[in-house]
């Protein structure tokens, strides 16, 4: 089998999936899509490719056979993420490990998908991804509600329903339906431009529900990157000069704790109090995080980002001296400076 592999998302990882269909499919090659995946991925040690782009993206830019792994919170929501997938695609095999199915759809390569099926010895399903899209309006299918909704990395709110309806019109976003929104998150989305919703990135619940491995500690100096609300975009500023990072929001801190704990950087966190437990926690030694007293923690974010020298001789000396310019304003929550 001359197969290529496409991961998404790191529960495939943590699950074991990947490994065990690596052992069965022996696939020539294994790429990786998403962020927690490529943490998840690089923990595991198994050879693989990382990509910062969605899996239809991924999928598109392949020749030959190729599959999509995926292991979804649930059966249900696994099946609507491949459908979601397919539905950009001309055909699809998607091997979903939560309901041990391969499914085949629209008219995807049946004798890929019939031997993945016997070799694993998941059930093979034929489907067909044919859901009409209205201009402005954006679906977030297989919810639990009370879970994080997001839009582009962002937390917009929290489900109500099993499917939250959101549109984009008259320059910003708005749920119609299943979502108790967070106005603030929508704010920090809009920040940066209304997003196209119909090819926006939207999912629902954590991004990743297992600790993260510790990772050597990093040099002490260098540069300390900024990722400002933005936790998914934190592999982008990642580099062998990086020495820590400054993060902004509760969100963005818990992300970029998680990964630059299996990295071995440390992070300065700059958070208010509105987290919504996205990620299993986790921080390498040399971190710290505050917590605005008054205001808001975009604020004081850009105040650091703007003020203090992002060239550290010493990452420790760094957040000491950050910490006695911001003085009472904040209070530590979070102090490993002695790891």
């Amino acid at each position: 089998m001359n197969l290529v592999m496409v991961v998404h998302g790191p529960e495939a990882f943590d699950a074991g999936d990947a490994e065990r269909l690596i052992g069965l499919l022996s696939p020539r090659r294994v790429l990786v899509a998403g962020v927690m995946a490529r943490t998840a991925a690089e923990e595991s040690g198994l050879p693989a490719t990382c990509t910062d782009e969605r899996p239809s993206v991924v999928l598109a830019g392949l020749a030959g056979q190729a599959c999509l792994v995926n292991r979804g919170k649930t059966p249900e929501s696994g099946r609507i993420f491949g459908e979601l997938v397919a539905g950009r695609l001309e055909g699809l095999v998607h091997v979903e490990c939560s309901s041990g199915t391969v499914y085949c759809w629209n008219g995807g390569d049946e004798g890929l998908a019939a031997e993945i099926a016997d070799l694993t010895g998941y059930a093979l399903v034929h489907a067909t991804s044919a859901r009409a899209r209205q201009d402005g309006v954006r679906e977030v299918r297989g919810c639990i509600p009370g879970e994080a909704v997001f839009v582009n990395g962002i937390v917009v709110g929290t489900a109500t329903a099993e499917t939250v309806v959101l549109a984009s019109e008259g320059g910003t976003l708005r749920a119609v339906s299943g979502l108790d929104e967070k106005p603030h998150g929508i704010e920090k989305l809009l920040r940066a431009g209304l997003p196209e919703i119909a090819a926006a990135w939207c999912k629902s619940g954590v991004v990743r529900s297992v600790p993260p491995r510790q990772g050597r500690r990093v040099s002490r100096g260098g540069r300390v990157a900024i990722v400002d609300h933005c936790g998914h975009t934190l592999y982008r500023e990642l580099d062998d000069e990086v020495c820590g990072v400054l993060a902004v929001g509760d969100d963005t801190t818990a992300v970029c704790g998680h990964i630059c704990s299996h990295a071995g950087i440390p992070v300065f966190g700059v958070v208010d109090g509105d987290a919504d437990t996205i990620v299993a926690p986790g921080y390498a030694p040399g971190s710290v995080v505050v917590e605005v007293l008054d205001g808001r923690d975009d604020d004081l974010g850009r105040e650091v980002a703007a003020t203090r020298d992002l060239l550290a001789d010493c990452w420790e000396e760094w957040v000491e001296e950050t910490l006695r310019t911001l003085g009472d304003r904040v209070r530590v929550v979070l102090d490993l400076r002695g790891g």
